[in-house]
């Protein structure tokens, strides 16, 4: 069975995967992953026509967690994207049966592969957009935060991968994608602030204490929260592992005094960190790597995550079997100390845009004192691929009187470095994960009201690292706010054919990376 798939940054030879992925997932998955996008897209085409019934809660959970299971590293295990695909097709009949229709077919992906180069690099955009924007709508769903203008252009956006349509109305659909995104990002951090409190600057160790405890790999603050609850009282203590790190700025998750602080470095390092490791580890959305048999007896995945022959948790939540697992093996029978990439003991977090902007004055009379120069917003995501150390070069590099903003798990390059501080403001300001991405653009408006100016005439440059589907979005969010100058890498995307490279170039000066010191020549002039 072949396959194609070029929807992240590790693409086999920057073209496309065609014979097993990257990622680890075969060819059967893939084309299960495809199979169950081209539902989705019928799902929706039904949920359009005027011949069918109204979409429902129900239909909107099964387009957001359809999307969810394609995105990279999240689902490796057929039998959950069967049933996926069976929940996509139930729904649809639901609809059409509610309007007395017949049934949509469902879509075949490989129209979309095999389209015209600019025709499939649009609608590729729009897809793999569509798809990041879901882990987005999932998280703030599960805290009770939805609205209709993100879910209705999920139908709108799914639909239009299945007509014929002109690459100017499909680039007019990927920048509103963008938009709606934006909008999506913020009812995640309404539902985070609302539900956990509003983040607080945070050291976090790097070391783990004797006895028994588990580690929190993902994103799923909720998740996390339901652990701490039911961990109470066990002896069991909880590490943060990758991008689950800003769990601990938020009041609501730091009063546990079981979250203890954080395993291991970047996510793509795992299969070398979690090896024999004495406790269980949880997968709550993506960035599950194929497990090693050196610690396969003890991951545990959740809600949309899964991996075949692992223990699943499931809607129930509970924790009891992942309690029980790390009491079995007991942890560490001492201090066990573990570093960050460059030696660092500690990570600090928790600097959203609620921190930054209530030391506004402070920044903004430094940037007007000459006592800051430039801010960098250095993050995204980060992976296995070569030339990822641009980054950590580039943040050493960076003029010592520039502030480095970061977020997402690209910030492991470089976030245990400690690199001083600017009038008691400290120079690498962690604002959180790739779903935080909403501060960092709240703090880049606020700033840009201050000072009078267009965010693309601040002393800002954002340079950032992608990997899969939720960075796709969020640069399309930054593009249709009309932010320009972004430097992208390590390299550009597979699927962004030439001439839309240059429509992107053209409108938005989009840059890829080249090296620390020349980037920072251009830069800085």
């Amino acid at each position: 069975m072949s396959m194609f798939c070029f929807q992240c940054e590790e693409t086999a030879k920057g073209t496309g995967c065609t014979v097993n992925g990257v990622c680890g997932k075969n060819a059967a998955t893939a084309s299960l992953q495809d199979e169950l996008t081209g539902e989705l897209i019928g799902l929706a085409a039904a949920a359009m026509a005027n011949a069918a019934g109204k979409p429902t809660g129900n239909t909107h959970k099964v387009i957001v967690d359809g999307l969810f299971v394609t995105v990279t590293n999240v689902a490796f295990d057929d039998n959950a994207i069967i049933q996926q695909i069976a929940a996509a097709k139930a729904e649809k009949l639901k609809l059409v049966a509610a309007g007395g229709g017949n049934p949509a077919e469902a879509y075949d992906l490989d129209l979309l592969w095999e389209a015209d180069p600019d025709i499939r690099s649009l609608k590729s955009l729009l897809l793999f957009g569509l798809r990041g924007m879901a882990a987005y709508a999932h998280h703030a769903a599960v805290l009770g935060k939805t609205d209709d203008t993100v879910y209705d252009f999920f139908y709108q956006g799914l639909a239009a991968l299945g007509q014929d349509m002109p690459a100017d109305e499909l680039l007019g659909l990927v920048l509103e994608l963008g938009d709606v995104n934006l909008r999506c990002m913020e009812l995640l951090d309404e539902a985070n602030t609302g539900a956990f409190g509003k983040p607080v600057p945070t050291t976090v160790s790097c070391d783990i204490e004797p006895g028994p405890f588990i580690v929190i790999s993902g994103h799923d603050l909720n998740d996390l929260k339901l652990l701490l609850e039911q961990t109470q009282g066990t002896g069991v203590n909880v590490y943060t592992h990758c991008e689950m790190l800003p769990a601990h700025a938020y009041p609501e998750l730091k009063k546990y005094p079981q979250l203890k602080g954080n395993y291991g470095t970047v996510w793509q390092s795992q299969q070398q960190e979690f090896a024999g490791i004495p406790a269980p580890i949880l997968f709550t959305t993506n960035c599950l790597m194929p497990v090693r048999p050196s610690y396969a007896d003890r991951v545990f995945t959740t809600s949309v995550v899964s991996y075949p022959e692992m223990a699943h948790i499931g809607d129930d939540k509970d924790f009891t079997p992942l309690i029980d697992k790390a009491l079995e093996l007991g942890g560490f029978d001492s201090l066990h100390q573990m570093r960050g990439i460059n030696g660092g003991s500690s990570m600090t977090t928790g600097f959203a845009k609620d921190t930054v902007l209530s030391v506004a004055d402070t920044v903004i009379g430094a940037v007007k004192a000459g006592a800051i120069s430039h801010f960098f917003l250095v993050g995204g995501c980060d992976a296995g691929t070569p030339g990822r150390n641009y980054y950590t070069d580039f943040v050493k590099q960076a003029p010592a009187d520039s502030i480095i903003l970061t977020l997402a798990c690209g910030k492991f390059r470089f976030n245990d470095l400690d690199l001083g501080e600017i009038g008691g403001l400290p120079r690498i300001m962690d604002m959180g994960q790739c779903n935080d991405a909403y501060s960092a653009i709240q703090v880049a408006l606020a700033l840009a009201a201050a000072f009078e100016c267009s965010v693309n005439e601040l002393p800002l440059t954002l340079v950032l690292s992608w990997f899969e589907q939720k960075a796709v979005v969020i640069l399309l969010t930054l593009l249709s706010l009309g932010i320009k100058n972004i430097y992208l890498g390590p390299s550009l995307p597979a699927f962004v054919s030439p001439n839309i490279l240059n429509v992107l170039v053209e409108q938005f000066a989009l840059t890829p990376i080249s090296t620390p010191e020349a980037d920072l020549q251009k830069i800085l002039g």
